[in-house]
C-alpha cells in the first residue's frame, strides 16, 4: 500500500458491487434515471445491512461498452454515486466506469465524495473486447493531482478479464502487479479470465500492494490481502 488503507486492519474486506441499470443513451436503457438511482440506493443499503466492508458502483449494464463513454454517462454516474454516498455515508465507496473511463471515474469520485476508483489498463496495454486499452497511470495520476483529488485511492486491474494479453505474454501477473505498485496504485485487482471465474491468489507475491479478488469469489476461494 502506498497510503493508509480504507479498511483499517481487516485482513480481508468484502466490497459489494452495485451494478446500476443501463444508463440513458446506452443500448439497453429502458428506465428513467430516477428509478435507476432508487434501485442502486436500495441495493447499496441491502449490502450495508448485510455487513459488507465497502461498496462500489459500476455501469455494468451499459453493454456494449465504449472506450470513451459520453458525457451523459459521466453525469448520470456522478448523480447516482452521490445518491449512494448519501444513502450509505459511513461505508467506503468507490466507482468504476466502463470501459476504462478512469479519468471520468476520478472526476465522479471527487464530485460525489467517494473514496476510491477501480481503474482498468493502469499499467501495460492489452486488447479488450472494446478494442486496444493503453496504459494510463501517468495521465491518471496527473489528472488526479490537477483536480485536487489526491484523497481518492486507485485500485488497479491487472491482466484484466475478458481481454487478450498476448502483447504482454512475457510479463507475469506478479510483474504486472509490481509495476502497478511502482506506479503508485493503492491496490491491485486480480480477476479470473471471465466474469464469475475466481482469481488465483497464488499468482501474486505476498508483498504486493493490497490485492483484491475482482469477481467470482466464494468462501472457499477468497483470500486475505
Amino acid at each position: 500500500m502506498q497510503r493508509p488503507g480504507l479498511f483499517g486492519r481487516l485482513k480481508a474486506a468484502v466490497i459489494g458491487m452495485v451494478h446500476v441499470g443501463a444508463l440513458p443513451g446506452t443500448p439497453k436503457s429502458s428506465l428513467p434515471l430516477t428509478q435507476i438511482i432508487d434501485q442502486a440506493c436500495q441495493e447499496a443499503e441491502a449490502y450495508k445491512d448485510a455487513g459488507v466492508d465497502g461498496l462500489m458502483v459500476e455501469n455494468m449494464h451499459d453493454v456494449p461498452y465504449t472506450v470513451c463513454p459520453g458525457p451523459e454517462v459521466t453525469a448520470a454516474m456522478a448523480v447516482l454515486a452521490a445518491a449512494v454516498r448519501q444513502s450509505c455515508p459511513r461505508v467506503p465507496l468507490g466507482v468504476q466506469v466502463l470501459c476504462a473511463a478512469n479519468q471520468q471515474a476520478m472526476a465522479i469520485a471527487l464530485a460525489a465524495g467517494l473514496d476510491f476508483i477501480r481503474a482498468e489498463g493502469f499499467v501495460f496495454s492489452h486488447v479488450a473486447d472494446e478494442g486496444i486499452i493503453n496504459a494510463c497511470a501517468g495521465d491518471l495520476l496527473r489528472y488526479r493531482k490537477q483536480i485536487g483529488a489526491d484523497n481518492i485511492q486507485i485500485f488497479a486491474d491487472i491482466k484484466k478479464k475478458h481481454s487478450a494479453h498476448a502483447l504482454t505474454a512475457d510479463v507475469s501477473v506478479a510483474q504486472t502487479a509490481a509495476a502497478a505498485q511502482l506506479f503508485l496504485a493503492d491496490g491491485v485487482v486480480l480477476t479470473g479470465t471471465a466474469t464469475g471465474r475466481p482469481a488465483d491468489p497464488r499468482q501474486l507475491p505476498g508483498e504486493t500492494a493490497r490485492p483484491a479478488g475482482g469477481q467470482g469469489e466464494t468462501t472457499s476461494s477468497v483470500w486475505s490481502g
